[in-house]
């Protein structure tokens, strides 16, 4: 047992799939949710997510001896304020946001330096799926979780929520918040925005019946993130709106090069900016069959 009262603020695709996980792990014991509304309590409650569902947050923190914070990124923010004010510091707080910048940034101002007991994370897994009917006991099987952790984090609740993680069989991984939200933007915010763009342009154009009736398996696999929650991605990409444009910058830069290369038929060069790229590409993927299979 590694947490007697775990409260999950947002009982969502990630932390009702995380509830789940750690059930089926026998790890906790009384899980309660919270959420603004009541329709989705019950549909914790029913789906076995939960044990108790409260929707007053006071209430909720009551006992608690952890706290996830599991909604989207800007909410998060005014959230773990509110929590890390409430419970004692001897109960770990964390979080699955997808940025970390702006959170780290909200608890420092009104801290003065983000509390001990306050473990900032983010399990680099999800779904095009929302909500708590989409959340599964495997969601974070064989994926990452990144731990945000500095010289002040109090280290046995930085133990608590990396057993939590190991638990629910996450791989976890520690870094800087900066670092976090760099190679972030670069690994999903970036794709994420590609995807809808494509999918944008030819939706809008005056060929778009044609394009959408002739395209085949590489255009699903290609835009499936954009069928993506919109606002949680808004908020994800105003939350780490720097580091996106940064992303942004080196992609045009690629699009730019490619294009100068057509424009001057130089398909040699072209040929081996797609050779390296089928290279890194086919590296990571026997990398990451190689994870699927391991057991953290």
């Amino acid at each position: 047992m590694i947490f007697n009262r775990l409260v999950v603020l947002g009982v969502g695709l990630m932390g009702g799939s995380l509830a789940l996980a750690l059930k089926k792990a026998g790890v906790v014991g009384t899980v309660v949710g919270w959420s603004r509304r009541q329709s989705t309590l019950d549909s914790a409650l029913n789906k076995g997510v939960i044990d108790l569902a409260e929707p007053d947050l006071e209430t909720a923190l009551r006992g608690a001896d952890c706290v996830v914070v599991a909604t989207p990124t800007i909410l998060a923010e005014s959230l773990l304020v509110k929590v890390l004010e409430f419970v004692p510091s001897s109960v770990a707080v964390t979080d699955v946001a997808s940025v970390k910048g702006n959170i780290v940034n909200a608890l420092s101002e009104h801290f003065g330096k983000v509390p001990s007991n306050a473990i900032l994370g983010h399990p680099i897994a999800g779904s095009e799926q929302s909500g708590v009917a989409a959340a599964k006991d495997d969601l974070f099987q064989n994926h990452r979780v990144i731990l945000i952790s500095d010289a002040d984090t109090d280290s046995r609740a930085l133990e608590q929520v990396r057993s939590m993680w190991v638990a629910a069989e996450a791989e976890v991984f520690e870094m800087s918040a900066p670092e976090h939200d760099r190679v972030l933007a670069l690994s999903s915010h970036l794709p994420h925005i590609l995807a809808y763009a494509l999918v944008t342009q030819l939706s809008s154009g005056t060929d778009s019946a044609d394009a959408f009736k002739f395209a085949a398996g590489g255009f699903r696999d290609f835009t499936r993130i954009a069928s993506s929650d919109p606002r949680m991605w808004r908020e994800i990409l105003l939350a780490n709106k720097e580091q996106v444009s940064a992303s942004l910058d080196g992609f045009e830069q690629q699009l730019k090069k490619i294009r100068s290369l057509l424009h001057n038929n130089d398909g040699e060069s072209i040929e081996v900016i797609f050779t390296e790229a089928k290279g890194a590409r086919d590296e990571f993927a026997e990398q990451l069959a190689l994870r699927s299979k391991k057991k953290w």
